[in-house]
Parts: structure tokens; sequence; C-alpha cells
């Protein structure tokens, strides 16, 4: 188990490193340049000189080498440095917009979660096979569904036709109704796929029949049997499909106007804010190495066959 572990944890660290060299190398062939877009503004009259000594003092013409060596350098040490176009350090652009984004990706992954659940459970338990067909087919109907398109028709439907969710003015609460919709819809699709795959081949099992056997009811047996034995692959594809909820949680609050890591990546984009895109890079990966570190670390936990491999491995 502590082989495991330590394997575990030397690949995360692999992820993050290979994000953050991936992610400076794409930002450094970028074309342009964020200091000349910011000072050679004619408005702040700054002579060529001024901006070449503002080029020096931010390393902008050291070799490349030295700059990745530098930043990564930076980022060892706990530092992200400082955003060029905003003028403030990275850290603080970050910790004013990342709560508002986990918010939101906590409730549409917890949201995606349930729904996912419902649609298995009913596909499962319900007697008319028409139904069963119709909730089998909505995975796929929902992972066809882009983001930025289920996001403007749940506006279009909600608040200006049904006039039930105001997008303009909501509170901080009631405005994370329809994103969160928007975001968990389409990742409920995949869950509820493996989910309901799971639950078919656990329900084969000969120890699924010896329940049935004994008097105890379908729903029983599915509850107390067959759920917790289908739950770990579909643990494993949510940890897998955390990049894709931080990926639509960035599309999301650009649809719905919100304040987050996806309005701040928005306007770093545009402004070629390349501290700013590089911290976010990271933090999506560091996130995205924790859910599925926690995952893998879980899975021995919930499945004794691989407990039981674990310990005789050590």
């Amino acid at each position: 188990m502590a082989r495991y572990i330590l394997t575990r944890l030397l690949q995360a660290v692999f992820v993050l490193w290979a994000a953050f060299t991936v992610s400076f190398i794409l930002l450094q062939a970028l074309p342009g340049d964020e200091i000349l877009i910011k000072f050679e503004n004619p408005d702040l009259g700054l002579s060529k000189q001024q901006i070449a000594d503002i080029r020096l003092a931010y390393g902008a013409d050291v070799p490349l080498h030295q700059q990745y060596l530098f930043s990564l350098g930076r980022v060892l040490s706990g530092q992200l440095g400082n955003s060029i176009q905003r003028g403030v350090p990275v850290i603080d652009a970050i910790a004013a917009n990342l709560p508002s984004t986990l918010r939101l990706t906590v409730l549409g992954f917890v949201t995606a979660a349930s729904l996912a659940l419902v649609i298995a459970f009913l596909a499962t338990l319900t007697p008319f096979a028409f139904l069963r067909s119709l909730l089998r087919g909505l995975p796929s109907l929902f992972i066809s569904l882009p983001v930025f398109w289920l996001g403007i028709v749940l506006i279009q439907v909600f608040s200006f036709q049904l006039k039930l969710i105001p997008v303009i003015g909501a509170g901080p609460w009631e405005g994370l109704v329809l994103p969160v919709l928007a975001l968990a819809i389409p990742i409920s699709a995949p869950l509820a796929q493996v989910l309901m795959r799971s639950i078919d081949e656990v329900e084969t099992q000969g120890f699924v029949a010896v329940a049935r056997a004994k008097g105890a009811s379908r729903r029983w047996v599915l509850w107390r049997h067959v759920f917790r034995n289908a739950v770990p692959p579909t643990l494993t594809i949510g940890g897998v499909l955390f990049g894709e909820l931080l990926a639509g949680a960035v599309v999301t609050e650009t649809v719905f106007g919100l304040n987050g890591l996806g309005r701040l990546t928005e306007q770093a984009v545009n402004l070629q804010d390349a501290a700013i895109l590089q911290a976010i890079v990271l933090i999506a990966a560091l996130g995205f190495v924790l859910v599925n570190l926690s995952v893998d670390l879980a899975m021995p936990i919930l499945d004794p066959r691989l407990r039981k491999a674990f310990g005789g491995a050590s």
C-alpha cells in the first residue's frame, strides 16, 4: 500500500511539472508582447528607452531557458509573480476570484452526481420498457449539449420566457441555479452511463441472485448490494471528469457574466496576461491532481478486492 501511495504521489508531481512546462512553452509561443501591450499606450507617454528599461526589469529579454528556470523556482517557492496588466500580485487576483468558481464547480458536481444517480436508479427500477429506454437515452442527449448553448437556452426559457429566475439582479444563491444546471447536465451524462453499466454488470453476479432467492426485494438488493459495488467505476470516471468540470465552469461564468476564474481567464487571454494564465493552468492542474489522487487512495477502501490485493502485495 505504501508503494502504491508513493507511486501516485510521484505521478501527481510529474503531472504538475508537465502542466507548468507545457503552459510556459505555449504562452511564450503566443504572438504579441504583454509588456508592449501595456506600456506602448500613447497615453502613458513612455519613451522607447523607458519601455526597454521596463522589459529589463521584468526579465523579458533574457534567454527563454533562464525565464523558465526563474518561473519554476518562483512557483516552487510558493510565489506566482505579478500581473503586468493588472499591476497586482497574481495570488491576489486568484484569491479574489477562486471562491466563486469553487462554489460553482462543487455545486455543479454535486448536482451532476445527484442527477446521474436518479437517472440510473429510475432506469433500473422502472417496470415500463419505454420509460427505461427513454431514461437510458438521456445521457446520450445530455453529453451532446454544448455548455455555452445550454446556458443560453436556460436563460431564454427560465429567465425571459417563464420569468422564474432573473439573470440580472439575482441574489448570490439564486443567481447560481441556472449556471449550476448548465454545468451539471453535460457532466451527469458520463456518470449516469457508467453507473448504469456498472449496475447491469453487478446484477449478473451470483451474490445478487442469492440475496433475491432469500426473499429480498429488488429495490433493497439494489441499494444494499448492487449500488455499493457499482460505485467504484463511477467514482473513477468522476475524478477524470473534474478537468472537464473546470473547463465548463470557465465557459459557464462567461455566458452568465459571473465573476470567477472564467472571467479572469477571459480577461487574461484578451490582454495576454501570461502570469495570470500560467497560474490558472497550475490551479486547474492541481485541482485535477488532488481529486484524482483522492479517488485513487479511496478506491482500496471502497473496493475490498483492491484492499485485499494491496494487503497481499505489501
